[in-house]
């Protein structure tokens, strides 16, 4: 079968490299740079296993910049190019996925378009309604970035937005390239499966939210954070997953997508889906604040990646304490060895970690890593397990 892929971040990697081992796969990106990576077997983003099977896989694989070639000769177009919220809009701007559909459909009116982008809710009944007779498919995805292509191939769960033959077909395709023989598999409406996606991420955003408010509300009155989140956790229909305290959900997912969920609640009631959104700015003025009580003269921002094995640092949460710090008027330097430049928004980038260091009187870390051993006395983390 051949499919192509548009998009060569780490939802479509991770797609073309899972499926490429099986049919005849062509990478679609506007990035030169990131299409020459692909075919000269090096991954563009941080994923180890990406990496290995780029290098030790016989992959049915290539990249191009050439849209139009690159969706007529195929039979399914996935979609993973990014829907970046837009706060004037106050929805998703879903420009890229509509330039695809037009493209494809244009050269290959026949094709399969399947959309792994995040998309509002109801956007798939909209764009079918563009395009009559055409074949469009919702098809959420759930991949945490750094191990996408682990959680391509062991995923938690497959939702596909059709229940017509092509749903179907889908579903047989991608069961078919995991490596599990168990994994859910629900097929539903495109607008339910739209909204699986938002109401999923949402309910992780309002976990982070929850142990957050936790941390400050222990914080604020002198108490263990630990014990008692430890406590919390004890009941088996809490658990102890995914509670450790940090400077707020950040990331390209978490932020937006909440966000979206909200808009998509215009003329629905609600209290808790506002929450979520506004404890996160909550809980970053509660951090910088405290930050500030301690009156540093230089801050080191140590890491502006999102999250560990990410190469990642679009709204991290540690950006916002930033800039939160330097609107006092604070000077900050920074330490983020993805970075290579002398700069990030006016704050000078320090290459050197030991000089990093040693300039800094207080260092923020969303997390702590063994790099900051040796200077933990002047280190500001809420972080209580070393982990995500």
């Amino acid at each position: 079968m051949r499919i192509t892929v548009a998009g060569a971040g780490y939802v479509g990697l991770s797609n073309a490299v899972l499926l490429s081992q099986y049919h005849e796969v062509t990478l679609v990106d506007v990035d030169q740079d990131r299409v020459d990576m692909v075919n000269a077997k090096h991954s563009p983003i941080v994923d180890t296993l990406i990496d290995d099977y780029l290098t030790t896989r016989d992959l049915h694989l290539r990249a191009t910049t050439d849209t139009r070639q690159g969706y007529t000769d195929t039979d399914m177009v996935i979609i993973a190019t990014p829907t970046d919220y837009d706060q004037d809009k106050n929805f998703f701007d879903t420009s890229t996925v509509e330039t695809v559909i037009d493209t494809a459909l244009d050269v290959n009116p026949g094709v399969l378009v399947v959309i792994k982008s995040t998309i509002p809710v109801g956007f798939t009944l909209h764009i079918r309604d563009t395009h009559p007779g055409a074949r469009i498919i919702f098809c959420p995805e759930f991949l945490r970035e750094g191990s996408a292509l682990h959680d391509s191939l062991h995923p938690s769960r497959i939702i596909i937005g059709d229940t017509g033959d092509d749903g179907h077909y889908l579903a047989n395709i991608l069961s078919a390239a995991t490596d599990d023989e168990d994994t859910p598999l629900l097929l539903t409406g495109p607008t339910e499966a739209e909204a699986i996606k938002l109401f999923a991420n949402t309910y992780l955003a309002l976990r982070v939210a929850y142990f957050n408010e936790l941390d400050t509300y222990a914080a604020i009155r002198g108490l263990d954070a630990g014990q008692i989140i430890h406590g919390v956790g004890l009941d088996p229909r809490i658990g102890t997953h995914y509670n450790n305290p940090s400077f707020g959900y950040g990331g390209y997912c978490l932020p937006k997508d909440t966000k979206q969920l909200l808009a998509n609640y215009a003329d629905v009631p609600q209290d808790l889906i506002q929450a979520v959104v506004t404890a996160n700015t909550t809980r970053k003025d509660f951090i910088a604040a405290d930050i500030l009580r301690r009156n540093p003269s230089v801050v080191g921002v140590y890491r502006l990646v999102m999250k560990a094995g990410s190469d990642n640092y679009r709204t991290s949460s540690i950006q916002g304490i930033m800039k939160r710090i330097k609107a006092k008027g604070i000077p900050v330097i920074i330490y983020e060895p993805t970075l290579h430049t002398p700069q990030f928004y006016h704050s000078p980038v320090i290459p050197d970690l030991d000089q990093f260091k040693h300039q800094a009187d207080l260092i923020i870390a969303n997390r702590l890593t063994p790099d900051l051993t040796d200077v933990l006395p002047k280190v500001y983390t809420r972080d209580l397990y070393g982990k995500d």
